[in-house]
């Protein structure tokens, strides 16, 4: 009996072979650029007014541009980026990610419906674009359907608060929409009558998925190093300047020694030797947003210090100063956890050592309250390195 010829390569759903290799596509580096002035824009807006309120619309904001790369990082672990209508995905979801970022400034003022409207565009248009092409694919096409009810859901309060309310009502139906987002992803997506996503489908790839995740810190880092370099360059005539930016240069330093020591090493193998891979693809997402917050709040610190070293320092600026570096410490902590199964007492004990150093910071200049914070995060570098010295290569140890 003849055999069925192949189907043509055009005709296939565009789903990842599972014997291909996974490895970043420069497509994928390329799109990240976006985020490099997506993360600066946000820092800056931080800064721009140092209360509450702002802190909060910073932070819907980031954690709105974050979850744009996230899933379009999970459409690249699942979807094959070599084909050409995933490449055509992608460069959409750059254009609106950009234009999303354009209106960051203005984003809770005259320029929210360009922010939340291309937010749902970006969600809505990839569904829509993705059933057709998985049709083929009836798992892959499901699964498509329940990610798009979902953000069809949020997107009712994404879209109200864009249209007609401003400040503190839009605020709150911004973080509603993406409590509705965030919350859909940890749950798998669950749909009446289709139910989750099961678990046989939410499977990641070690290589691909650490790699990602591994690249978006570094463009956060790459955020603290444009903000001490672009302000150092515009106010560098007084020695506190040079001192505040050896300040903001040692500290962006050790954020990623801490990062990189082991846990960030191990994040690929750890994922592989996981029984439960899609594990990590829960709660990844939420611990790199806290170590990328973390390191967003604390270029918004070098910004302040840069501008100003010397006085007084107000309480919000010592929040910025030092909570950046406790909300990374708080995601690294996290994060550990995740490769090994335990949590370093550094991470918590870091934590602890800027709280207690805070009540002085208000006494002292903002120079020597950052200089304060490095010193706390060379304490737990030092920490990390007197546990491993010596010791052979600790295996990593997910939980289970």
């Amino acid at each position: 009996m003849p055999t069925a010829a192949p189907e043509p390569a055009g005709r296939r759903p565009p789903v990842r072979d599972p014997e291909a290799p996974r490895r970043v596509t420069l497509l994928e580096l390329f799109f990240d650029l976006v985020y490099v002035v997506a993360l600066a824009l946000i820092s800056r807006n931080l800064v721009g007014s140092v209360t509450w309120e702002r802190a909060a619309e910073s932070l819907v904001m980031l954690m709105a541009i974050w979850w744009t790369w996230a899933i379009t990082t999970l459409v690249t672990d699942i979807y094959d980026p070599q084909r050409t209508e995933i490449k055509l995905l992608i460069v959409a979801v750059m254009f609106g990610a950009l234009l999303m970022t354009t209106a960051i400034p203005e984003a809770f003022g005259s320029r929210g419906l360009v922010f939340g409207g291309t937010y749902v565009a970006i969600h809505l248009g990839r569904g829509l674009f993705l059933m057709p092409a998985v049709r083929r694919h009836p798992q892959s096409n499901r699964r498509a359907l329940r990610i798009f009810v979902w953000f069809a859901v949020s997107a009712v309060p994404w879209l109200v608060g864009a249209l007609a309310v401003h400040g503190t009502a839009r605020l709150w139906l911004w973080a509603g929409a993406l409590a509705i987002d965030y919350l859909g992803f940890r749950l798998a997506y669950p749909v009446p009558g289709l139910g989750a996503v099961p678990e046989s489908q939410r499977n990641v790839t070690a290589e691909h998925l650490s790699e990602r995740y591994q690249q978006f810190f570094i463009i956060a880092l790459g955020d603290a190093v444009l903000v001490a370099g672009t302000v150092f360059s515009a106010h560098h005539s007084e020695a506190e300047n040079l001192a505040a930016f050896a300040t903001a240069f040692g500290t962006t330093l050790l954020l990623w020694r801490i990062y990189v020591h082991k846990s960030g090493e191990l994040l690929p193998h750890a994922i592989a030797r996981a029984a439960q891979p899609s594990r990590f693809l829960n709660t990844a997402p939420y611990t790199h947003l806290l170590m990328v917050a973390g390191v967003v709040t604390t270029a918004a610190g070098f910004d302040l210090v840069l501008l100003e070293p010397t006085g007084h320092t107000p309480p919000a600026w010592l929040a910025v100063i030092l909570g950046g570096p406790a909300l990374f410490l708080t995601g690294r902590g996290a994060f550990e956890y995740e490769v090994f199964s335990r949590v370093s007492r550094s991470r918590p004990g870091g934590v602890l050592a800027l709280l207690t150093i805070a009540p002085a910071g208000l006494f002292l200049a903002p120079v020597y309250a950052s200089a304060g914070a490095m010193l706390v995060l060379a304490g737990v570098a030092f920490a990390d390195y007197r546990r491993s010295r010596g010791r052979p290569p600790e295996e990593p140890m997910p939980p289970h």
